[in-house]
């Protein structure tokens, strides 16, 4: 037999063995390679199924969005005053530079530094002798003059008789009539030389020409002084009544203008540089014939008692000058002002406990309440509190306010300033009796209802 077909000997000579069709482990290796990517399709695809949205059954929305607690208040009618604010500085209506008038030595002061004087109190005097020396010389030339002018009228009587006798000629007279009429001009002269003579002995006592306060002393006794010194003796300053100047932009001319022609003085209040406290009322005194060009703004005066020196010259002040009050407006809280992309609105609580966005037109305000011109009836419902949670159609629940909260909302419910009609800050501000006056600062704008997700 063959060795290669010999079943015993067939291993050695790589023959396969008779049962090969038959043999079992390759079938059973191969199933062992299936089976794992078999579970691998398996999980792949129940995962499919888990993200595919009808493989977890029916959907499910969002939970709902609870209530949002706010604060509200009710728009209110009442008036408003339209007050024009600008920054002024006090004014005296009359300051005195006194000057000497003749020159010569100081000899004394009758004042003291800072000392309020009266008009025509006496100040310095000036050495006098000089110029009493000039007045007995400018009276002894006039008296000499004059006595000069008398013998030629004299002489002229006594040719006027001899020439209606025919006793001299004609011509003598009329050499006669003209020298009357040259000593007549010299004495005119010595007149006003004694005049002079005696204004300046006048100058030499120098007199308060106001009543106001004393300033520093610009040049001590025993000193020459001149008139080409322009410092002075003292400057004199009017204290009461006392003005303040102030500016406005040009496109409130008209409102102003309007008020002045139309009813009394306009009223006129003063805050110090910090704006809290109140200094002084007064009423508008005048404005000015011209506009700045440089600055397009027009001067006005405002006039005040100041018999305390409460206004001290050249200080800086607030003004705020009331040109008119708003009747039956329509109030609202200065926190429920808003500002985003619709523009300035409020949030309106309707009936059925949802919010509504309602754009208003604003018009002037003051320390708590703002004014509005269009877009809001009285008896509306305005969030004040929590506005900045809300979006259109948000459901809200009504809180009341603790007094804390309240105290804050009081304290911060300045709304900004309406723009007036020259694009300015158009302000009116309560009366506040001498109270700390309260800022204007903005509220913080919410986001805009239109950048809100819906639910």
């Amino acid at each position: 037999m063959d060795e290669r077909t010999d079943p015993a000997t067939a291993r050695s000579y790589g023959a396969p063995p008779a049962s090969r069709e038959i043999a079992r482990p390759p079938v059973v290796r191969r199933r062992h390679r299936v089976l794992p990517a078999l579970l691998v399709l398996a999980l792949i695809a129940g995962a499919v199924l888990w993200a595919h949205p009808w493989g977890r059954g029916p959907a499910k929305g969002p939970p709902p969005t609870p209530p949002q607690p706010v604060g509200v208040a009710t728009a209110t009618t009442g008036e408003m005053p339209v007050i024009l604010n600008a920054l002024g500085t006090v004014t005296p209506f009359n300051t005195v530079t006194v000057m000497t008038q003749i020159n010569g030595q100081l000899m004394s002061v009758g004042f003291k530094e800072g000392q309020m004087v009266q008009k025509g109190q006496f100040l310095a005097q000036i050495d006098p002798r000089p110029y009493q020396v000039a007045l007995e010389q400018a009276e002894g030339q006039l008296a000499h003059d004059t006595g000069l002018l008398d013998q030629a009228r004299s002489d002229l009587a006594r040719y006027e008789r001899l020439k209606a006798q025919n006793s001299i000629a004609e011509q003598q007279v009329t050499d006669q009539q003209f020298l009357v009429q040259q000593y007549e001009g010299t004495v005119k002269t010595d007149q006003a030389a004694v005049a002079n003579a005696k204004l300046n002995l006048t100058y030499c006592h120098i007199t308060s020409p106001i009543a106001g306060r004393a300033g520093l002393l610009q040049v001590d006794p025993g000193n020459y002084v001149q008139t080409s010194t322009t410092s002075g003796i003292v400057v004199i300053t009017e204290l009461d009544p006392i003005s303040v100047i102030f500016t406005l932009p040009q496109n409130d001319i008209a409102a102003v203008t309007a008020a002045m022609q139309s009813g009394p003085p306009l009223p006129v209040t003063l805050y110090d540089s910090t704006n809290t406290e109140k200094l002084a009322t007064g009423t508008l005194y005048a404005m000015d014939n011209q506009i700045n060009v440089s600055t397009g703004t027009v001067e006005l005066r405002a006039s005040f008692a100041n018999p305390k020196n409460a206004l001290f010259p050249n200080e800086f002040v607030n003004v705020d000058l009331l040109v008119k009050t708003l009747k039956n407006a329509v109030l609202v809280p200065g926190a429920a002002i808003q500002r985003g992309a619709p523009g300035t609105f409020v949030y309106v609580v309707n009936a059925n406990g949802t919010v509504a966005v309602q754009k208003v037109v604003l018009g002037p305000n003051n320390a708590t309440d703002t004014a509005i011109t269009s877009g809001l009836a009285a008896g509306a419902k305005v969030v004040t509190d929590g506005a900045d949670r809300l979006h259109p159609g948000a459901k809200v629940t009504i809180v009341a306010p603790t007094t804390a909260t309240a105290a804050s909302t009081g304290a911060t419910s300045a709304a900004s300033p309406a723009t007036g009609p020259h694009g300015g800050a158009t302000h009116a501000h309560a009366a506040n009796g001498g109270a700390a006056k309260p800022s204007s600062a903005p509220p913080s704008s919410p986001t805009p209802p239109a950048a809100k997700p819906q639910p």
